[in-house]
């Protein structure tokens, strides 16, 4: 049997696997209210009947001013809570983990959606958009509209918004709440110098461009309950000269490990117009091994991050890898020489909602009987479609 569909503890919850669907943005609010509605509930049922261990809705935000687009989806106002309640129990009642990761875009905030026909830009005051906030009124990006800088105040707000918005996330249902800190979006632009050029206690020192973070962790453990999973999207890296970088990663894990964090799932970029880091298969899962292994020796309180003996005495933190992770062997593979402890299918999943299901067929895992929707079991019958059935079919010249 293969380690992808081995169940895993982290916290107070069991995830049946250790396969997670990330947050990826749907851009699907079209009465740009930050309400979620029928497409969310589709998009996300689909892949816990498809077998996730864990399925995250994508970046949440705090603010209304917090949105990547005009159509991302909300959680400042309890309208936006109640609409999030009943796409929780049916991604619960499939099986998966209902998770939800809280953002807030900062200067890259304010832009059309990413679909086609859409324009690769920001919305245009005049059309909608919105004057942006960043720590020092310098955009991540240059495809971005006008942004100024927070002020002190205005920096404390958005910390309680986060914190509101965990609160929100409880009652309405979910299990594990995750913080963006990546992908150049605000909390990952107070981490950057080169986005974060501020002189006062928010900038400057490494202690200093990482106090937002630190202090959001802080709020949002301070309402979530202990028996729920609290987790951070980090970037890894910038991948640019005199920015963010791995052992600033590791480093910040490390002091946020003992502010209450049970999981981190590690990406990479977002500073910057062009992507200068690795490319490939698994390119991102060097990074997440990195701070797998420089938080090894943290000590974790109890019920904290991942149960790593039956009797729950060991525990360390919890670690996902993301990245053009499309093959179950690769995933696998993560899993077997210890990089990761569970792996994010994202891309992949969007054309194969019922990723988990095929790749335990692929790699002979007898579980996907489990993880198959029962409403979709006869789609079984007869079905040569996996690698692993086709190669078999191919040696004895069965057509499949």
């Amino acid at each position: 049997m293969s380690l992808l569909f081995d169940p895993v503890t982290v916290s107070g919850l069991t995830l049946r696997n250790r396969l997670i669907l990330p947050p990826m943005c749907q851009y699907n609010v079209t009465a740009k209210d930050g309400v979620p509605g029928p497409w969310h509930l589709t998009h996300l049922g689909a892949r816990a009947s498809g077998g996730f261990g864990m399925v995250v809705a994508e970046a949440t935000s705090v603010l209304p001013e917090g949105r990547i687009s005009d159509q991302d989806t909300g959680l400042w106002n309890n309208t936006q809570r109640d609409a999030w309640a009943p796409i929780v129990d049916f991604i619960r009642s499939q099986g998966a983990v209902p998770a939800i990761q809280l953002a807030h875009a900062g200067s890259k905030a304010s832009t059309w959606p990413a679909h086609p026909g859409f324009q690769d830009d920001a919305i245009p005051l005049d059309e909608g958009g919105w004057e942006t906030v960043s720590p020092s009124g310098v955009p991540a990006v240059s495809a971005v509209g006008p942004t100024r800088e927070l002020s002190g105040a205005e920096i404390e707000q958005v910390i309680e918004a986060f914190a509101a918005s965990a609160r929100r996330a409880d009652e309405a249902g979910f299990d594990a709440v995750q913080i963006h800190g990546a992908h150049g979006y605000l909390i990952h632009q107070f981490l950057s110098p080169v986005t974060n050029r501020r002189t006062d206690e928010w900038g400057g020192s490494f202690e200093n461009r990482t106090r937002l973070a630190r202090r959001i962790v802080e709020a949002v453990r301070e309402v979530w309950p202990a028996e729920k999973v609290l987790g951070i999207r980090l970037s890894g890296s910038d991948w640019l000269e005199d920015s963010w970088g791995e052992q600033d990663t590791v480093r910040l894990v490390r002091d946020l490990t003992g502010h209450g964090l049970d999981w981190v799932d590690v990406s990479s970029g977002g500073i910057g117009d062009t992507f200068q880091g690795p490319t490939g298969p698994a390119y991102q899962v060097p990074l997440a091994d990195a701070v797998l292994a420089g938080t090894a020796d943290l000590p974790l309180g109890a019920g904290q991050g991942l149960q790593v003996s039956d009797d729950g005495a060991s525990r360390r933190l919890f670690v996902s890898a993301v990245g053009a992770i499309t093959d179950p062997e690769l995933a696998e593979s993560v899993l077997a020489e210890g990089r990761a402890d569970a792996v994010d299918i994202g891309r992949a999943a969007l054309v194969h909602p019922n990723w988990p299901v095929e790749a335990a067929q692929s790699l002979g895992d007898e579980r996907w009987r489990q993880l198959l929707a029962p409403a979709y079991h006869r789609g079984s019958w007869g079905r040569l479609s996996t690698p692993v059935r086709q190669r078999e079919a191919a040696a004895a010249g069965v057509a499949g």
